[in-house]
């Protein structure tokens, strides 16, 4: 179902598809005998959870933050100069590591639809809380937060991705099918509105030891990211100092443990589907032989790494065959099952906020602070103190250490180049035909067709 032009029966029925659909292992809600109406879903805190729980599910199955092939981790590390792909043109990666991404794209529809199933269902899931009668109003501020969080996180992506996108906070079909796009500006205020409610309402506890559910302190990793970048540095380095101050529950880890389910560097993970499952990711990156079949890492990439640095030789593995070497992600080791699930997908973790916060200090001209967070990071890698001193090479030496850091992980070189504005310097000598329009994707061609209010289309497509 498309969210921007929904029947009027999805509306009625979308409440019981929630529990439906998302009934395997990941949701150990038993499902009740008879069919539910929209309102009787509300009225149960375990099925108004289970649906909650359902739209988890679907972020990690599909959309952007899918550790599949059709996620941002994948495609964007095609799209910048993480990853290399191989194969025929069918290969949906070629789309992206060739820079020929047309509006046509399925998998770009993919990210703007399944972004906005997530956010209709959000919507659905606060308005049908907000007319409960019979949950408390501690459940109510949780599943509100909850689902204001995944609302504000969705539309983060989609304006990082297509820049003006339409801000949606209703299940109104009529006037869902006719928005208009909102300036990015617009959007982040609405992001921010959002993050700042679900802060109020949340807890600082996780209500699981897997830190599988967001609380406080996930909204407000999300809201350090967002004011970064909105240039906003004294909000970052709050919300990121909010964050890192929790030092009874966050902790940098051994590179060894960084992926690992019980990670105190954890901020907010999604749970596999069944017990013994462990991430996409893994399945996807890791191969035992050589030549790769679809995708390696980038030579340039594993090349950069200072030695010593523990992260090349703990999160990058090397395939070998005859006098050729490839590379793949090994962040996660396990590719297939197991006993029990040893890795979940991990979609904040604590270093993000320091180097978040390394970047708003030196953006106010906190010099000491800025390299003491800098180093946080390095020290952790095995390396020693960073050498820049003036700012200019402390931004520098942020910049690279993001992306030995955060390689592979949800589009975080695309959206640091877009941010320090490197784009154009750091791809146009590698990638075919880039343009600096090239710094969004299209809207989809399908969205535009059916509801014209959202022309223009992005310019360069």
């Amino acid at each position: 179902m498309k969210m921007i032009h929904l029947t009027k029966q999805c509306v009625v029925g979308l409440s019981f598809l929630f529990i439906i659909n998302g009934c395997d292992s990941f949701v150990e809600v038993d499902l009740p005998k008879s069919q539910l109406t929209s309102n009787a879903v509300f009225e149960n805190y375990e099925t108004a959870n289970a649906a909650l729980i359902n739209i988890y599910a679907k972020i990690r199955d599909t959309g952007p933050l899918t550790g599949t092939n059709t996620g941002l981790t994948n495609q964007l590390g095609n799209y910048t100069d993480e990853i290399i792909a191989y194969g025929n043109p069918s290969n949906p990666s070629m789309q992206f590591y060739n820079n020929a991404v047309l509006p046509s794209s399925s998998i770009i529809a993919g990210y703007w639809n399944t972004s906005y199933n997530q956010i209709y269902a959000a919507n659905s899931l606060m308005e049908g809380v907000e007319n409960s009668t019979s949950l408390s109003i501690e459940n109510k501020n949780q599943l509100k937060g909850e689902a204001l969080f995944i609302r504000a996180l969705a539309h983060f992506y989609l304006t990082s991705l297509f820049g003006n996108v339409p801000y949606i906070k209703t299940t109104d079909y009529q006037k869902n099918s006719t928005v208009s796009r909102d300036q990015s500006s617009e959007v982040y205020a609405n992001i921010i509105a959002d993050l700042e409610n679900s802060i109020l309402l949340l807890s600082e506890t996780y209500s699981s030891s897997d830190r599988t559910r967001p609380n406080k302190l996930v909204c407000q990793a999300l809201l350090a990211r967002v004011y970064l970048n909105n240039k906003l540095y004294a909000q970052a380095a709050n919300q990121a100092s909010a964050v890192l101050n929790q030092t009874e529950i966050f902790s940098l880890e051994d590179p060894t443990k960084v992926f690992l389910i019980s990670s105190r560097e954890t901020i907010w993970q999604l749970q596999s589907a069944a017990a013994g499952q462990n991430t996409k990711e893994g399945s996807l990156f890791i191969f035992q032989t050589g030549p790769p079949t679809t995708m390696s890492l980038n030579p340039a990439l594993v090349n950069s790494f200072p030695m010593g640095d523990l992260r090349k030789t703990n999160w990058i593995q090397p395939i070998t065959k005859g006098s050729t070497t490839w590379y793949h992600v090994f962040k996660y080791k396990e590719q297939n099952n197991t006993a029990v699930s040893k890795e979940y997908s991990i979609i904040f973790r604590l270093a993000e906020q320091y180097l978040i916060r390394a970047e708003a200090r030196i953006e106010q001209g906190d010099f000491i602070g800025a390299k003491e967070d800098l180093n946080k990071i390095r020290n952790r890698a095995g390396l020693g103190n960073t050498i820049a001193s003036s700012k200019e090479e402390i931004l520098n030496a942020i910049v690279q250490e993001r992306r030995w850091e955060f390689f592979a992980e949800h589009g975080h070189r695309f959206f640091d180049l877009k941010r320090f504005e490197q784009l154009d310097a750091s791809l146009s000598t590698i990638k075919p035909g880039w343009n600096s329009t090239d710094s969004l994707l299209p809207i989809p061609q399908n969205e535009l067709s059916t509801n014209p209010n959202l022309r223009p289309q992005n310019p360069g497509y």
